[in-house]
């Protein structure tokens, strides 16, 4: 599970700062889209960890907590910029 985390969750950022030089918008919400993608991906991750007490359960809260809101974020920029908000 961990190297499938440190995967998606890396998957995250890497796709954010190859959104920030996407040479147009549809590229620029695919590369969001995946960055979306990994985050619900590592959300999963996490869960199976602290459910299954394979690690401190307080610290993956936080970090579930904010993966959440980089998630959400994500999804809000996503339906922004399709302009379906």
């Amino acid at each position: 599970m961990g190297k499938q985390l440190l995967r998606s969750g890396t998957s995250v950022l890497a796709n954010y700062i190859e959104a920030n030089s996407a040479s147009s918008k549809k590229d620029f919400i695919n590369f969001f889209t995946h960055a979306l993608k990994s985050a619900n991906e590592s959300k999963v991750w996490l869960t199976l960890l602290r459910d299954t007490d394979k690690g401190d359960r307080t610290e993956l809260e936080w970090l579930l907590k904010e993966l959440i809101e980089i998630a959400n974020v994500l999804a809000s920029s996503i339906l922004i910029l399709k302009g379906k908000r």
